[in-house]
């Protein structure tokens, strides 16, 4: 009932957002003369705040056209490689008429970005997507909204997220022999159980997997979101938040946890913020300040864009991930397409390098629950592990932002590049894999400054430990100009050798 309420009540508000919009360009007209009168510029504001508040907002486009590519400008066309009922899998082609340019796209590696399903579309990794199509050949789970897949689709569970994973990898390994997969956020967790299960099966696994931000152990350094999942009885969940879907769209009658209440319970979590913000917009609009009004739009076009979740995929991750928590447990079975039920066991992986992304402030997924990875991956070897922790940034700077840019995306294209080139060693030239004491390497980077301009040196060793801890400490010296550009040298040490 509550979904047919609130879709009453966005029909209704529609015509006045329209009109507030009408309205709100009418007092910005130079060529009105009420332009000229003292409050217009006020009058205007309030009408163009007004209509963003009421407006529907709906799936944003990736829109990236074009990328540098060492200073080159490569055309990106973007198609549907495969068309499953709730996901596409999204490439990004790159395109160029430079001879040397070409030959460099093509020995790229090939890299899956698994995009969250929880609540906002695939387009919030779009600077992810930017920022790596630079070095890589991207695809990009591209989860389509519940409400939009017919009944005749079938329902949509957490096995089947892992199963379309599996898929979407086979898919790469197929045409390029290989691929990296990066997750981020939600599906850290499925993603680990994918390869888990086709490392358990003796299949091809992927090179790397980068793991950022997500609660592979939501039990540690527990945020708002896990304990709202732990306050809570599963029935709890199943009564209150799970509604069916109203009759004017494609998917009526499906079961679903609807986008307005996950994007309400974004707002929830800092509603100062968000309403700071949208009094900032109207100050900017009132002062001509376009560039800051314009960000500002862009930003919220993202974010207030959200989709629904099939109830029986949202149920299942609220008690295996957050309840239960199957998967550090190691009670965790996974049925596969072939309907056979399989047993979830990290410790399997071996042939896959594994890398985890932290943000000091992340108030989604706390610290401590991706690095959790590297105490589960115990196959893995020790020089092919390694987590990063980036201090001052929070859950969405580890994968957008400047923070993205100029301290986590080095060290992802860095670690993905070099068992790229290991990959086409001999066998008997792989590392032996660790035990389950051997801790990863850790590396801390400064925080970047937003005005600094010079290029910031830092410079990562590793130092040996008792007991066989890895430890990295970083050191940084800034040159006299002032950009901020992140250099970073790691050096591996073996630690029963140095301890």
């Amino acid at each position: 009932m509550l979904y047919q309420i609130f879709e009453t009540q966005r029909s209704i508000m529609e015509p006045f957002s329209d009109l507030a919009q009408a309205a709100a360009k009418l007092y910005s007209n130079p060529l009105n003369p009420m332009s000229q009168t003292p409050l217009a510029q006020r009058a205007s504001a309030g009408y163009a705040l007004m209509h963003r508040l009421g407006k529907d907002y709906e799936k944003p486009e990736f829109g990236i056209k074009t990328v540098k590519v060492n200073k080159t400008d490569v055309a990106i066309h973007e198609r549907i490689e495969i068309d499953k009922a709730f996901c596409e899998l999204r490439r990004f082609k790159r395109f160029s008429d430079d001879p040397a340019t070409l030959t460099q796209l093509k020995a790229q590696p090939a890299v899956l970005i698994v995009a969250p399903l929880s609540g906002h579309y695939a387009t919030l990794l779009r600077d992810t997507v930017r920022t790596m199509l630079q070095d890589h050949k991207v695809y990009i789970t591209d989860w389509k909204n519940a409400r939009l897949v017919p009944l005749s689709e079938g329902e949509f569970h957490l096995d089947d997220y892992i199963n379309y994973v599996q898929e979407f990898i086979r898919h790469l390994q197929s045409i390029y022999g290989n691929c990296h997969i990066v997750s981020v956020c939600q599906p850290t967790v499925p993603v680990l159980a994918a390869v888990s299960l086709m490392a358990s099966r003796g299949e091809k696994t992927p090179l790397t997997m980068t793991m950022m931000g997500g609660p592979i152990d939501a039990r540690k350094s527990p945020t708002s979101v896990n304990n709202l999942a732990t306050n809570k009885s599963f029935e709890w969940f199943e009564n209150n938040v799970i509604y069916r879907v109203p009759a004017n769209f494609p998917g009526a009658g499906r079961r679903v946890y609807p986008g307005f209440l996950q994007y309400t319970g974004f707002v929830a979590m800092n509603p100062d913020r968000h309403a700071t913000s949208h009094y900032d917009y109207f100050k900017d609009l009132i002062k001509g300040d376009d560039a800051s009004a314009e960000a500002h739009r862009k930003f919220y076009d993202e974010y207030n864009a959200v989709l629904d979740m099939d109830a029986d995929y949202y149920l299942e991750t609220i008690a295996t991930v957050f309840q239960d928590f199957k998967l550090v447990n190691g009670t965790w079975d996974v049925k596969g397409v072939d309907g056979k039920v399989e047993r979830v066991r990290p410790q399997d992986i071996k042939g896959t390098a594994l890398m985890t992304v932290e943000g000091e402030l992340d108030d989604i997924s706390g610290s401590g629950q991706t690095r959790a990875a590297q105490d589960m991956c115990t196959g893995v070897a020790a020089n092919d592990r390694q987590h990063l922790e980036v201090p001052g940034a929070g859950h969405y700077g580890i994968f957008s932002g400047s923070r993205w840019r100029s301290v986590v995306y080095p060290q992802v294209v860095k670690f993905i590049l070099n068992h790229t080139k290991s990959a086409s060693k001999p066998a008997s030239a792989a590392p032996k894999a660790a035990s389950a004491a051997v801790k990863p390497v850790v590396v801390k980077t400064a925080a970047a400054k937003p005005a600094a301009k010079t290029p910031a040196k830092v410079t990562l060793k590793a130092v040996a430990k008792p007991a066989s801890n890895v430890v990295a400490k970083a050191t940084s010296k800034s040159t006299a100009a002032g950009k901020t550009n992140t250099a970073v040298k790691t050096t591996w040490v073996d630690a029963k050798k140095k301890a």
